[in-house]
């Protein structure tokens, strides 16, 4: 299934890129020149969420921001699992595919583990982190362990599929200030119906179900990630990930971090604070 949808030049100013994976064809963009930057997304966006960052950027920077099967433009290929270990395998080839060296790594939400996952495997390749509300380890609070489980429910999946529940309620639950019409119509445009969502369903449940990967990089992100230089951005209003229990462990894995906080970020940061966080980026890394 392909995605019908031409976003507005004025809110989305990129090329549409393709690239076939070996599990279907994802679309990406790719903007500017200099040390390369890998822009992970989580749920319910796609490469959209990253658009400001990438305009304030890509005169240093080359910007590539993905989206994963089943996001965003990219294909909803049948039989494809939507597990977060599959995600990331495609995304490492994109990475390898285009032959990224020295390259900085950045995470939101899903974006984290996908994009630790991508770059535990490739870390002699990998310059810097960027992580900003996310995580790369098992679910440890019972905050996250019952949003896990009541979104995998039945009444909640259906409300998902149907109802485009992570779209019309999440984001702007998560975000600062709700977003123009114009930009959730963007959200909106790209899980037209429920077959164009099961990727969006399949997160949540990946929380727990995903126990093995996040365990394991649990471990191989302090091992082969923990030495590199990071940059952590934060949204102090995040209801998911909140700075208390999160950031202290975030600062003990990457001793050489900058810590930057977004004060009323809430979960969806590129969306409340792309200019700060853009900056920090230029700062730490520029």
């Amino acid at each position: 299934m392909r995605i019908d949808f031409t976003p507005d030049p004025q809110l989305y100013p990129f090329v549409s890129r393709w690239f076939d994976s070996s599990r279907g064809r994802i679309h990406y963009i790719d903007e500017g020149d200099g040390p390369p930057i890998l822009l992970c997304h989580g749920n319910p966006t796609w490469s959209f969420l990253y658009r400001d960052i990438v305009v304030a950027l890509r005169d240093r920077f080359r910007c590539i921001a993905p989206d994963y099967l089943g996001f965003g433009l990219s294909e909803r290929p049948v039989g494809f699992s939507y597990k977060i270990d599959e995600h990331a395998r495609v995304v490492g080839e994109l990475v390898d595919h285009l032959s990224l060296n020295g390259y900085l790594t950045m995470g939101q939400d899903w974006g984290g583990p996908i994009g630790m996952a991508v770059a535990v495997e490739r870390a002699d390749r990998v310059r810097g982190v960027i992580l900003g509300n996310t995580w790369f380890w098992p679910a440890d609070t019972w905050t996250t362990k019952a949003f896990s489980r009541v979104m995998s429910s039945p009444p909640m999946q259906h409300a998902i599929l149907r109802r485009n529940f992570f779209v019309e309620r999440l984001i702007p639950a998560g975000t600062e200030r709700r977003p123009s019409a114009a930009v959730m119509a963007h959200y909106r445009a790209v899980q037209p119906n429920a077959a164009a969502r099961l990727g969006v369903a399949e997160m949540p449940k990946q929380i727990l179900a995903a126990r093995q990967l996040l365990a394991r990089l649990a471990h191989e992100v302090p091992a082969k990630l923990g030495a590199k230089p990071a940059l952590l951005v934060w949204g102090m209003k995040d209801f998911a990930f909140r700075p208390g229990p999160t950031l202290p462990r975030m600062r003990e894995t990457f001793p050489d971090h900058v810590l930057v906080e977004l004060p009323t970020a809430k979960h969806f940061i590129q969306e409340d604070a792309p200019e700060a966080i853009a900056a920090a980026i230029v700062e730490r890394f520029g």
